[in-house]
């Protein structure tokens, strides 16, 4: 005998169909599938490629050996890492696939994700440097050679006709950085003054809002913009500015706090211009990325996110406290990377680029926060 509409069996069972409805459609919202691809700028933080292919070498990169990319990839793919990195888990959560470098990327086509990112790109033009006598690492990589890249090269080439450039911007999350971190590194590194280098400061912040209006005028709707990493706590840094001063450092975290603040003025900034921006561009929806927040759990209490061998120093270095080789010649990997939070000195592992990943999507570490009804409100992705 069939159950009567009014049984409790027959309620509990429309009950149930509606609460697996309503979890599947929470589930594809929560994944913000509805971004078909990203476009990618900045630096060796999300650099999955360029340089590689950009600057081919004998000997090779330090980055184009073993043993980088040896956690997940198996094999140097021109990431400063031993795996994914930032861009990479923000791929996946979307679930589409890796994004390919411009140069050497397989099968880029019309709707795929692209990346202009160069490792050791500024965001100021090399000229800049050049004037100061700092050394320029990789010439014409610089965010602004980066979207010359992007508009000359890449939108001529897929997308003749304005409709079809304007679909693909509109459904694309756009990356811009990070960017700016190595317009302080290789300064402050090859021994400029903090005072002169904080004169940078307006300077980079403005190369990016010049890029993210551009890319505005270009027809992008949403836009991820990182700020700068705790520099205080990288090993490198760590190395170089050694100090018997204890007052130098955090008691906390053991990281150099001149170097932190720094780093919270370009993100305070930076943070000050999108919002002007945002303000100015209405429809347009720019979102901060805290790297800086997201990194600074792992500082502080890094067992709690599995770095058993603390958060300064590094897994394949070379040698003193923080086990640095300040050539990154990276000669001398540990057995275990997901132990540590720093890879190389300068960059992160896998692990800590995916705690800091983690942070962007599941937490509270974007303002505002990632909202796929931006795009769908702008855009009817099933005409792509």
């Amino acid at each position: 005998m069939a159950p009567s509409i009014f049984s409790p069996i027959f309620t509990c069972t429309i009950f149930y169909f509606f609460l697996i409805i309503l979890l599947l459609t929470q589930t594809k919202q929560a994944s913000c599938s509805c971004f078909k691809s990203i476009i990618g700028f900045g630096d060796s933080i999300a650099d999955t490629g360029n340089l590689q292919h950009l600057y081919q070498s004998d000997p090779p990169l330090f980055f184009q050996v073993p043993p980088y990319g040896e956690t997940f990839f198996h094999r140097p793919t021109g990431r400063c890492s031993d795996g994914r990195l930032i861009i990479d888990f923000i791929a996946e959560y979307l679930g589409l696939p890796l994004v390919p470098p411009f140069y050497g990327g397989k099968n880029l086509s019309g709707g795929s994700s692209v990346n202009f990112a160069a490792a050791s790109a500024n965001a100021l033009p090399d000229s800049f440097f050049i004037s100061k006598g700092i050394q320029v690492r990789n010439a014409n990589i610089s965010l602004s050679d980066q979207l010359r890249w992007f508009k000359e090269l890449f939108l001529p080439k897929f997308y003749r006709k304005h409709s079809d450039r304007k679909r693909f911007m509109e459904a694309s999350l756009v990356i811009v950085g990070e960017i700016g971190g190595n317009d302080y590194n290789h300064a402050l590194l090859d021994g400029e003054s903090m005072e002169s280098v904080e004169t940078f400061l307006p300077l980079v912040v403005g190369v990016i809002t010049s890029t993210i209006n551009e890319l505005t005028k270009l027809g992008a709707v949403t836009l991820l913009v990182p700020g700068n990493f705790p520099i205080g706590c990288s090993a490198t840094y760590l190395t170089q500015f050694k100090s018997s001063n204890q007052n130098d450092y955090d008691p906390k975290t053991g990281c150099i706090n001149w170097l932190n603040e720094f780093a919270t003025r370009h993100n305070n900034l930076l943070q000050s211009e999108l919002n002007r921006i945002q303000k100015e561009n209405p429809t347009t929806k720019i979102i901060y990325a805290d790297y800086y927040n997201a990194a600074m759990r792992f500082y502080r209490s890094p067992l709690e996110f599995g770095f058993t061998k603390g958060g300064l120093a590094t897994c394949c270095g070379g040698c003193g406290p923080y086990n640095v080789d300040p050539l990154l010649r990276g000669n001398q990997a540990c057995e275990n990377p997901s132990e540590y939070v720093g890879w190389d000195g300068l960059h992160l592992t896998e692990a800590a680029y995916k705690v800091v990943a983690m942070g962007l999507i599941k937490e509270s570490y974007t303002i505002p926060r990632i909202n796929c009804s931006w795009v769908l409100s702008s855009v009817n992705l099933s005409d792509q």
